[in-house]
């Protein structure tokens, strides 16, 4: 009578534990996103506050169901006495604040002579829309790079793509799909969310990963298709990305390439860890980019590609 009041009691245990466990398995593939994407509405600055001029931009965006949604973002034209850069960074953030939160960056890159477009994906900042997921940041990338080569009329070979962190998975995306782009810059970014997974934590090890995970942002496999120039940067010390991980895709990407590691730098601060050789680094990816160009141009190829 006891060993069955125990079997009944153990099979109870056992199918509340397989409830829950399938019950966790059905929440980690609806909300996973929400385990990645951390947006931020508040604004804390704007480009003004840094001394820099800009333009505020607004991009409509027409969902599926017919929603208008929009995203936003910030136009800092070059400074007017380094006009003869005519190179524009196309600015992708990272997956926590919004574009308020990167105005140091966007003015570095504009102290170097270029211009910034920098934008917040749906969900961030004041752009308007659901909650961001993969295929959607996507779809913005997309959309911001069609604002600059449509309305602003910029050549493709003169927009430089630039993504930190989750934006360097964006912006891999973006460059694979747009191979006449000028060059790509990734700046502490890492190979996958499922490589991610297995260096960050061992919980989600006891669920079927590879069966529910739906949010990839899979680098190692798009960048066998990069056709343009690519710049990888990674602070040594980032306790948020390891930089093994940009070595990893350093050494797949078969296009004109450099990795740049800095020494102590954590995930936010290599430029100013850095200091000069981030600078140099990024003056000389721009002039390599410029040599390919001419090469190009020389040999009467009109396809931008290597």
């Amino acid at each position: 009578m006891i060993n069955r009041f125990l079997v009944r009691g153990l099979v109870s245990f056992l199918g509340i534990g397989l409830i829950a466990y399938f019950g966790l398995c059905l929440a980690l593939i609806r909300w996973q996103n929400k385990l990645i994407f951390f947006p931020s509405q508040k604004i804390n600055a704007n480009p003004k506050d840094l001394w820099l001029n800009y333009e505020d931009v607004w991009l409509n965006v027409l969902t599926l169901d017919g929603k208008k949604e929009s995203i936003h973002g910030w136009w800092i034209p070059a400074n007017s006495s380094k006009k003869d850069n005519k190179k524009v960074i196309l600015y992708l953030h990272g997956n926590g604040g919004n574009i308020s939160h990167n105005l140091a960056p966007a003015q570095r890159f504009q102290n170097l002579g270029f211009s910034v477009f920098m934008i917040d994906y749906r969900g961030y900042g004041q752009s308007k829309g659901e909650f961001p997921t993969e295929a959607e940041v996507y779809r913005d990338s997309q959309i911001a790079w069609n604002y600059l080569a449509e309305e602003r009329e910029i050549r493709p070979q003169n927009i430089i793509i630039y993504g930190h962190s989750l934006g360097g998975a964006i912006a891999i995306d973006l460059a694979v799909r747009k191979p006449q782009a000028g060059g790509i810059i990734a700046e502490n970014t890492f190979t996958s969310i499922r490589q991610m997974i297995d260096y960050k934590s061992q919980f989600y090890q006891l669920f079927p990963i590879d069966l529910i995970l739906h949010q990839r942002f899979d680098s190692l496999s798009k960048l066998r298709l990069l056709q343009i120039p690519l710049l990888l940067i990674h602070g040594t010390s980032d306790r948020t990305v390891p930089s093994f991980m940009s070595q990893r895709l350093f050494k797949l990407a078969n296009v004109p390439k450099k990795l740049l590691l800095v020494p102590y730098a954590d995930h936010n601060n290599v430029a100013s860890v850095s200091g000069e050789k981030y600078l140099d680094t990024i003056k000389q990816f721009n002039q390599l980019t410029d040599d390919l160009l001419a090469k190009v141009k020389s040999q009467g190829i009109v396809d931008y590609r290597f």
